[in-house]
């Protein structure tokens, strides 16, 4: 079933309202990208136990495209594509596939190109490079970012085979591009979409390209992993959170990085940045951004054309906020100092000397500039150092609650998404600014996007060994053996990591799964108000009748492997979710149920013992949660253990927003 027939990709809007067959009209939106140490970090070593069918695994890609020269994509010690792949490669003059790249399309139903696109699959951008080989890229020694990160590069599946969508462009992503990528990649024959691509929230699943394109893939088999979004760390600000897709949080790993400003009067203060420049210890004039402005009055935010270059040209800019440095750069300025840097916040590369410091390490070097007329600093290298608090949620990640369905909790787990080294497209800038010439073959840069492919790649993994599981039985093992979080470290709790951290080395093991199949989420879809006609356009079969209005209860018994419950203020609540679970785990087992809550909440489970006789056979169970909520949010969880398998849920209680 075509998500975007050709017949009507290029009619006017006005001709499609009200046709057979429309599901729903919204205007076709630029959605964003959400910007390897770190498999070691989660516990998933090189030489860990792998599938003989990871080989024939196929992961499809929506991004910007890829770089195929790149060591990460060498297809050496590869047979042909596996017999199931469909797909083709849109070979041109500059961009051909392999055994390890085994197709790439790109997508642009504008027809308009910006001068720095390339009409190709190949990436001029480098995000797609990144997410590619992040999931699936092979093992690269001595891999580094001008000397950082030094390592071996490697992906979560290095032996699965890529397919790529370049659905991304320079002005960002349309979503009639994602739905014609989406038609083609489930008529291909991927195994797994990944897809690094978020706007912002919508209302509405159907008037989400992402959201029609996942569910679509969904029932045909196809898990569709995606980044939470990266507007954090405001509550109810994710991009993707239908239940039938993956939403996946960021988390930091073990590393960081401190860049040193040193003033004039020998004062040192440490802030964060990935520094490359090496200044030699020289010292330019200090300037504050708000006493060079140009003609914008916003000059102490140092954005683009707000700065005087006359004033700044050689001299280190001080600058209220964070910026990605490109106002200061395109004025000639020698360095960037910003300030207002708080717990969780991260700074990737920047296109010249820079570091964000704290405010009042800020406030200290205002001190010193009004002390003296002949204000100087320095800015060093950056040092490379063990964050010892990690993994915690950096500030950027969005945060739940899901704001369509309040009681499916999004999103679903967190994965390393901070300061990641992956391959990058030599021509396209590290910073992201257009004029900073570095040239790099992997980059360290941090985002949503970067935890996407983690869980993509992971997803990949228990496919190999699970090839018959469905896309909610896959995401089901990933969510219940994630590991657990620090809520002091994160005081969002589960609307920042969901069920937790990203665990690669149990997933495909997790002992029992919670299942999902089509008529689940139609009833879903009931559940939440949508009409007859409409569900049976967007999933094609005619014989649904969907009753009247919402159902709260339809909603809460989807078989989702987390509990969320919203609940209004100081109200009590008693509200009963039904589940069932099938056994994956041993033939003969006995699970029994551990509940750990807060006080004043009464949380139970009927029955709270399980016994499983075969595998395949699936148990039900209820779990009733009863209280008032004094505070915003109360956390909570549920554990079936036989012994052997621990199977945890989390549960979340809070106040509607």
């Amino acid at each position: 079933m075509d998500l975007l027939p050709s017949s009507l990709r290029k009619r006017p809007k006005k001709w499609l309202v009200g046709m057979e067959g429309v599901v729903s009209m919204f205007p076709s939106q630029k959605m964003k990208l959400h910007t390897t140490k770190s498999w070691d970090f989660i516990g998933f070593p090189q030489n860990v136990k792998r599938s003989t069918m990871e080989s024939n695994i196929i992961i499809g890609v929506f991004d910007t495209g890829i770089w195929p020269e790149s060591k990460s994509f060498d297809d050496k010690g590869f047979g042909p594509p596996p017999t199931e792949w469909k797909g083709t490669c849109q070979v041109s003059a500059n961009f051909t596939c392999n055994n390890k790249i085994i197709g790439a399309k790109y997508y642009k139903s504008d027809g308009f190109f910006e001068k720095a696109d390339l009409k190709s699959p190949r990436d001029s951008d480098g995000h797609g490079t990144h997410t590619a080989s992040t999931a699936a890229g092979g093992l690269v020694s001595m891999a580094n970012q001008l000397g950082f990160g030094l390592g071996t590069a490697r992906g979560g599946v290095p032996s699965a085979r890529i397919a790529v969508y370049k659905v991304c462009w320079y002005e960002g992503c349309d979503d009639a591009d994602i739905l014609a990528a989406f038609d083609d990649a489930i008529s291909d024959g991927v195994d797994i979409i990944t897809a690094s691509i978020g706007g912002t929230s919508v209302n509405d699943y159907f008037k989400s390209a992402m959201a029609i394109g996942s569910f679509h893939a969904a029932i045909k088999g196809i898990l569709t992993s995606n980044s939470a979004g990266n507007r954090g760390p405001e509550l109810s600000t994710l991009s993707n959170f239908a239940p039938w897709s993956l939403s996946v949080a960021a988390a930091t790993i073990n590393r960081k990085f401190l860049t040193k400003v040193r003033l004039g009067n020998n004062n040192i203060y440490e802030g964060i940045s990935i520094n490359s420049f090496d200044l030699k210890n020289e010292t330019f004039p200090l300037i504050y951004g708000g006493d060079a402005p140009n003609t914008s009055s916003q000059s102490r935010y140092c954005f683009p054309n707000s700065l005087n270059k006359n004033l700044v040209k050689g001299k280190i800019v001080i600058c209220d906020v964070l910026t990605n440095g490109r106002g200061p750069f395109l004025a000639g300025a020698a360095g960037l100092v910003m300030k207002g840097r708080v717990v969780g916040d991260v700074v990737d590369s920047l296109p010249l000397p820079a570091s964000f410091l704290s405010v009042d390490d800020g406030s200290k070097i205002n001190t010193y500039m009004n002390s003296t007329r002949n204000a100087t600093a320095s800015i060093f290298r950056s040092n490379e150092v063990t964050d010892k608090l990690a993994p915690y949620i950096p500030s950027f990640s969005s945060r739940g609650p899901n704001p369509i369905s309040r009681n499916i909790l999004k999103p679903d787990l967190a994965a390393p998404g901070v300061y990641i080294l992956a391959a990058w497209s030599p021509i396209a800038p590290i910073s992201g600014v257009e004029g900073d010439d570095r040239v790099v073959n992997y980059n360290i840069i941090s985002g949503t996007s970067m935890a996407c492919p983690h869980a993509s790649a992971t997803a990949a993994y228990i496919k190999s060994f699970r090839p018959t599981w469905s896309p909610a039985a896959i995401k089901s093992s990933l969510i219940t053996t994630a590991k657990p979080m620090r809520s002091d470290l994160n005081p969002e709790s589960e609307f920042a990591y969901g069920s937790g951290l990203l665990n690669p080395i149990k997933a495909p093991f997790p002992g029992l799964i919670y299942d999902i199949e089509e008529l689940d989420y139609v009833r879903f879809l009931c559940g939440e108000g949508y009409n007859t006609k409409l569900v049976q356009i967007i999933t094609g079969n005619i014989s649904i009748e969907c009753p009247k209005g919402t159902n709260e209860t339809i909603i809460i018994d989807l078989n989702y492997p987390s509990f969320a419950l919203s609940t209004p203020a100081s109200e009590s609540f008693s509200r009963v979710f039904h589940r069932t679970v099938t056994n994956v785990g041993s033939p003969t087992s006995t699970y029994k149920a551990n509940l750990i809550g807060p006080l004043g909440i009464n949380i139970t489970v009927e029955p709270s013992v399980l016994s499983f006789t075969s595998l395949g056979q699936k148990l039900s169970f209820a779990l009733k949660i009863e209280g008032k909520l004094d505070g915003f949010l109360e956390s909570a969880s549920l554990l079936w253990d036989d012994g052997t398998f621990q199977v945890k849920s989390p549960i979340v209680i809070y106040v509607a927003l």
